[in-house]
């Protein structure tokens, strides 16, 4: 086995080269591990934490309980999955600085703009619809049940509406005459249509 020029730890959480003194009083041993001493972390910093010798902290660790001063209904709501997720929470701050917008994400997998996409309700009959289908139902400002009476409808309305011949020479309607046309070129022949 070949030795690598570092000394492998025997012990997790030792802390190694920096000389403290086990802070336990009278106690010469090095302090390597470290134990908390009072203060708990928070947003200002780190929290307070003390350095002892393995014997000691390993007294420490036996007579640690994180429940000490609590109560049963305590304990249990401690110990239940969903602590902490009760309390409402920000998820910006907004001390002066606008919050970030969503194009500034980079989401390769489209996971932010997937929790709002609308999902498209399905036909009553049960007849299915591509998604090219429901684009042109959307041009034509029809829903997903519509049957084919409604298609002709609506397209004789819209061509009625959009056509130069027919709206006084108006020819600024022409794309969307266009896109009427096919859209309802497309959807004529599909099966939810027949």
């Amino acid at each position: 086995m070949a030795s690598s020029g570092k000394r492998q730890a025997r012990f997790h959480g030792r802390i190694e080269g920096q000389e403290r003194i086990c802070a336990h009083p009278g106690c010469v041993e090095a302090g390597e591990f470290r134990a908390p001493a009072g203060r708990n972390p928070t947003f200002d910093g780190p929290g307070d934490w003390r350095f002892l010798c393995l014997d000691h902290v390993r007294e420490f660790n036996d007579r640690y309980n994180y429940f000490r001063g609590m109560s049963p209904d305590e304990i249990e709501e401690a110990q239940t999955p969903y602590g902490g997720w009760e309390r409402q929470t920000r998820a910006f701050s907004v001390n002066g600085s606008p919050p970030p917008r969503w194009a500034d994400f980079t989401d390769p997998l489209d996971a932010i703009g997937a929790r709002f996409r609308r999902v498209e309700p399905e036909r009553k009959d049960g007849r299915p619809l591509s998604e090219s289908d429901r684009k042109s139902l959307r041009v034509l400002g029809l829903g997903a049940d519509a049957d084919r009476r409604a298609l002709r409808q609506r397209y004789a309305d819209l061509v009625r509406r959009y056509h130069p011949d027919r709206n006084g020479g108006d020819r600024d309607h022409e794309k969307a005459l266009q896109a009427v046309i096919e859209a309802y070129t497309q959807l004529k022949s599909r099966p939810a249509f027949a």
